[in-house]
């Protein structure tokens, strides 16, 4: 059963899906743990996650390039970081980055790390031991994309042909960043036309770049 339609005040939209989940998922199940995601997201309140089309692009390129060091910017419910985790090979590591405590703490986590991605990304190596990744999922501030990718890139933190997916890029949509990508020769660049999460009728693009290491 869902919330009334007046939802209770004093707890996030965050929290009342994650409570909702919390009640309905079957737990330690992460397949229908993000189909009660779903459920909330598609009948109740709406949420930015993934959402399931996205989340089967998102799933195979993680089966296909079977990444052992995964960073996450924008944890969020934790709905992208359940599909990824799942997917990884034995050993892999998958580090999640989120700026906003309440919704951390919500966050079905791997490895989380709180803090804003400008001030986190300098510090993954030292402090939090990441050397590089191999795999990049962005999909917090569209605004963010290019300063972190290029924070990546000066604090040598991406692995010789990683894979970035960064998800939104048509709608909220972010253009500087795909024409540095498209322009500065340093990716191989592939667009997933699809639509925004749990609205098929509003067009959307998921950006897979190659990371060929070349200034």
């Amino acid at each position: 059963m869902l919330w009334p339609s007046h939802p209770p005040f004093g707890i996030s939209r965050e929290e009342r899906a994650f409570q909702y989940v919390l009640t309905h998922a079957i737990p330690g199940d992460p397949h229908h743990i993000l189909e009660t995601f779903d459920q909330w997201c598609y009948h109740c309140e709406y949420l930015s996650n993934v959402g399931p089309h996205k989340g089967k692009i998102l799933d195979r390129l993680i089966y296909e390039n079977t990444p052992l060091t995964v960073l996450e910017l924008g944890t969020y419910c934790g709905y992208a970081t359940i599909l990824m985790a799942q997917c990884l090979p034995m050993g892999a590591r998958l580090y999640t980055v989120e700026m906003d405590p309440r919704n951390a703490a919500v966050a079905e986590k791997v490895e989380l790390i709180v803090g804003a991605s400008e001030e986190v990304i300098p510090q993954l190596k030292e402090k939090h031991g990441l050397l590089k990744a191999d795999f990049v999922f962005m999909d917090h501030w569209k605004r963010c994309y290019l300063r972190d990718l290029q924070l990546l890139e000066a604090h040598g933190l991406l692995l010789e042909g990683a894979t970035i997916v960064a998800d939104n890029v048509v709608f909220p949509g972010a253009p500087h960043f795909l024409q540095y990508v498209k322009t500065c020769g340093k990716y191989q660049c592939k667009m997933h036309r699809t639509s925004l999460e749990y609205f098929r009728d509003i067009p959307d693009g998921m950006a897979e770049l190659t990371y060929t290491g070349l200034d």
